[in-house]
């Protein structure tokens, strides 16, 4: 039987699983051997969004803890248990919602977090693929704000590759670790003739490349 969402168990579930979550990741992430190539946006007073592919969701996390990024979370359960390990890892509080459940109410509080000076973090192909095809979330909060579109490429070796969709990693223990930014994109208000989905087949292509890039640094 599960849990209602609103009891004080569950509540105290989540934050045990936050606090142990966000503790093994620092932990785990201390003995990484992070390497960083390409120009930093954290920090930067510019309005952006970092965009990295699903899979590299735990090496970003632990690259961008405790910056008060935002993170666009699913309404679901498995959201409420990840939105626990973002809080704990000092990112602020998650936007909530998806492409199917949502959008449109989340997609007001991402262009609120943006015009109030804040940084966004976002999963192209989240929360449930198809892996490597970005949605147009991204490129449409670029138009309507103006932001940047930071591409953010992950790879790390020796890693645990899990069986999800996304084919997520999770670096060993002393693993070498890259996280590389590309070149940022940004959408004309205009669209400058040019649709969403003609922009998201440009964020795909520079993912790709800023992944690639990446892994043959490694």
């Amino acid at each position: 039987m599960k849990l209602s969402r609103d009891s004080r168990l569950y509540r105290w579930q989540l934050a045990l699983v936050g606090t142990l979550g966000a503790w093994f990741l620092r932990t785990l992430g201390r003995t990484w051997r992070f390497e960083a190539a390409g120009p930093d946006p954290i920090g930067t007073t510019s309005l952006l969004i970092g965009a990295t592919w699903h899979r590299g969701m735990l090496v970003a996390a632990w690259r961008w803890r405790d910056h008060g990024l935002a993170i666009p979370v699913s309404q679901s359960r498995d959201g409420d248990l990840v939105e626990g390990v973002l809080r704990k890892l000092g990112f602020a509080e998650s936007p909530r919602g998806s492409s199917s459940r949502g959008a449109s109410a989340l997609l007001r509080a991402l262009i609120r977090c943006l015009r109030r000076g804040g940084t966004l973090g976002i999963l192209p192909d989240g929360p449930r693929g198809p892996a490597r095809q970005a949605k147009q979330g991204a490129v449409a909060l670029s138009r309507m704000t103006g932001a940047a579109i930071i591409p953010v490429g992950v790879a790390a070796s020796p890693v645990i590759r899990f069986g999800s969709w996304d084919r997520a990693i999770l670096p060993l223990p002393f693993a070498r670790v890259r996280c590389h930014y590309g070149s940022p994109l940004r959408v004309p208000k205009d669209g400058e003739g040019e649709s969403l989905e003609t922009w998201s087949r440009r964020l795909e292509e520079a993912l790709d490349q800023i992944d690639r890039e990446a892994e043959e640094a490694l």
